[in-house]
């Protein structure tokens, strides 16, 4: 009776289980494994986020399939402070990034379609490939003292059922950050085999560089997805949106279908609408604390570091950061016991890392909870590598 597309495997694994059970406990936990700003420290204050949400025009029910005018306007003038010049008409409102996806593969793949993602990447990509019948493709991004995008690779995983290549930059967990010559044969790749480009662009205002958008193609269908939840840390919120670009016949086409999509969901809400452009407006109220919090955890983490039995990968923007263990120590043991130490991380084995021997580790977290929790992770990664794996 339930389709196969479903058919997963629900049994969740040693480490969430035992995550889990800890958060419902209470347990004290210096958490780095926390990717939710609300429960990090940096929320919005409640008058100011009620008085964005309290517009009176909610009594009025006015379904625009792409949006209200007023807040893809307020997007595009976010675009253009990042550079980009996008026409409001080009802009699509959805609930959610994952909602944008959802969207973007059903307008681009038919079943069995195929999409090219980046390895390592969030596993989230999987779950709604599944859902749309897709099937994603890994491509590999390099470690070389550097991520970077191997684009030979990347072309040699292009097949006839190819529909698009997705982007992530900065990426999560690593940080990668696309250059304008890594945009440019992206681009030149999928004009020549007639391929979208779909940049995943929520993480761009943490940029540690200038980040090469995928709105700067200039040959190839393109569309960016972005939203309030990692733009001014609103998740709850459910505010996000896709921003088409490229030559104007193929957006246009695009476009068109993408209407007629949006329309059969009309999926965010109202309130939502009426509150994004003076929340877009105001994101420097989430972003600025937001950019503290990163540094000072980075610092730390740099100081951690030195001399530790890991090393710190170096990432170029993002909330999470890598740190590599080396490949002789089980990664979910590890985890495990740092969770009876009172810490909790990821592994990287949750995130399609090409070879074992990372954890990954959010950056959220209060600076003083963030030191305090690397210091027993130095340790036990200490205690791992000589073999010693009992709990204290």
């Amino acid at each position: 009776m339930l389709s196969r597309r479903t058919g997963w495997n629900l049994a969740g694994n040693r480490l969430a289980a035992r995550l889990d059970a800890a958060r419902s406990a209470g347990r004290p936990l210096l958490d780095l494994a926390e990717s939710n700003p609300t429960r990090a420290g940096l929320a919005w204050p409640a008058d100011a986020l009620g008085a964005a949400l309290s517009d009176p025009r909610i009594a009025a029910y006015d379904p625009e399939p792409r949006g209200l005018p007023a807040a893809r306007e307020a997007v595009a003038a976010y675009l253009a402070a990042r550079g980009h010049a996008v026409d409001p008409g080009r802009i699509v409102l959805t609930a959610s990034t994952s909602e944008g996806y959802a969207l973007l593969l059903k307008l681009l793949c038919d079943p069995g379609d195929e999409v090219l993602v980046p390895a390592p990447s969030y596993p989230l990509l999987d779950l709604l490939a599944d859902l749309e019948s897709v099937r994603l493709v890994r491509y590999p991004l390099r470690y070389d003292g550097a991520w970077h995008l191997d684009v030979p690779a990347l072309e040699a995983a292009v097949t006839a059922s190819t529909r698009a290549v997705v982007v992530v930059s900065p990426s999560n967990p690593t940080g990668a950050v696309l250059g304008a010559a890594e945009r440019e044969a992206i681009d030149r790749l999928c004009a020549a085999r007639d391929l979208a480009l779909v940049g995943d662009e929520v993480f761009a205002d943490t940029a540690l560089v200038p980040p090469a958008g995928v709105l700067g193609a200039s040959r190839a269908l393109a569309f960016h997805l972005s939203g309030l939840s990692k733009v001014c840390g609103l998740p709850q919120v459910k505010a996000a949106w896709i921003a088409a670009g490229g030559p104007e016949a193929p957006v246009a086409a695009a476009l068109e279908r993408l209407e007629v999509i949006a329309d059969a969901y009309l999926s965010i809400s109202g309130p939502a609408q009426l509150a994004l452009p003076r929340l877009l407006a105001d994101r420097e109220r989430f972003l600025g604390p937001l950019r503290a919090r990163l540094a000072a955890n980075r610092a730390a983490l740099a100081a951690a570091a030195s001399g530790a039995p890991f090393d710190a990968l170096p990432s170029a923007g993002g909330w999470s950061a890598v740190l590599r263990i080396g490949e002789t120590i089980d990664e979910e043991g590890l985890c495990l016991a740092l969770l009876d130490d009172g810490v909790a991380v990821q592994p990287g084995f949750f995130y399609d890392f090409e070879r074992a021997g990372h954890l990954v580790v959010s950056l959220l977290a209060p600076p003083d909870a963030f030191a305090a929790g690397l210091a027993r992770v130095r340790d036990r990664v200490a205690r791992a590598a000589a073999g010693i794996w009992d709990p204290k």
